[in-house]
């Protein structure tokens, strides 16, 4: 009886949870295909769909080179961080190095520092090495800012790894670097992978820096210009809607793309 409650009390959560994620999105949708002179949209199909409101606003809110804006700084900056993480990780996780545990602990206190606390003096730092106004403004404090995540990320995953494997390869002559790109790197791609999909995320949903290091409104970000967009147009909210879908689309097509891999990467950390 126990155990057949406790099923029942997980799959009622995870109704729950299921709901809670799709019936928001639905309602967006249903609002972008309203009438742009609907007022309050309600969670319906409307009788005449208006997919214009879709063109509309990507011509209204110059979505193209906001999105190429958002898709370069996102490019650029994933593989970067990605392969910085992952040689941090393995030094961390599987070397012998002095003040290995105090450095650790300064990359994990990058965890608690918020972009509020940093953008201005990053301005002025940006301003005074000239790259006010251009991606790289945006893309090298990102890449700063997601390397203690990615450390720890990392780190956890070669930490896992069974010593007395790397202690065979060095035997048989392997150096650091073929030990990590031919032994360890292999099992890391459910690690990697979702290290990699949620810094594109992360990237690609940038709004504060790219407001403030980009002077350029062309050449902001997508949630940035999104943002812009719902000052102009704060009352049509057909517009707004379709806006939202237009930015988050690609986020969602990426995650059904590598769905198995991000959660095989989300269990294989939980597990760890």
């Amino acid at each position: 009886m126990t155990g057949r409650l406790s099923r029942l009390l997980s799959l009622a959560f995870l109704v729950i949870a299921a709901v809670s994620v799709i019936v928001p999105f639905l309602a967006l949708i249903s609002a972008a295909l309203q009438p742009t002179d609907t007022l309050v949209p309600r969670l319906e199909w409307p009788t005449d769909p208006q997919w214009d409101n879709f063109a509309t606003a990507w011509s209204m809110a110059g979505f193209g080179s906001l999105i190429g804006s958002s898709a370069f700084i996102a490019v650029v900056v994933v593989p970067i961080a990605v392969v910085c993480s992952t040689l941090a990780g393995y030094a961390m996780g599987s070397m012998r190095l002095p003040g290995k545990t105090a450095l650790f602990a300064f990359f994990i206190a990058g965890l608690t520092l918020p972009y509020e606390a940093i953008v201005i003096p990053l301005y002025f730092t940006m301003r005074d090495v000239g790259l006010i106004d251009t991606y790289w403004a945006v893309i090298l404090p990102l890449i700063g800012a997601f390397m203690p995540f990615g450390i720890f990320w990392m780190r956890a995953h070669f930490e896992s790894v069974p010593m007395e494997i790397i202690e065979a390869a060095q035997l048989d002559g392997a150096g650091r670097f073929r030990i990590l790109v031919t032994i360890l790197l292999p099992g890391a791609r459910p690690a990697l992978t979702t290290y990699g999909l949620l810094t594109f995320m992360w990237a690609w949903n940038q709004f504060l820096l790219a407001l403030i290091l980009i002077r350029e409104p062309s050449r902001r970000t997508a949630p940035s210009g999104l943002g812009t967009f719902v000052q102009q147009y704060g009352e049509n909210i057909p517009l707004l809607a379709a806006g939202t879908i237009i930015v988050i689309a690609p986020i969602v097509i990426l995650y059904f793309v590598f769905q198995r891999k991000f959660v095989a990467g989300l269990v294989q950390g939980a597990l760890k």
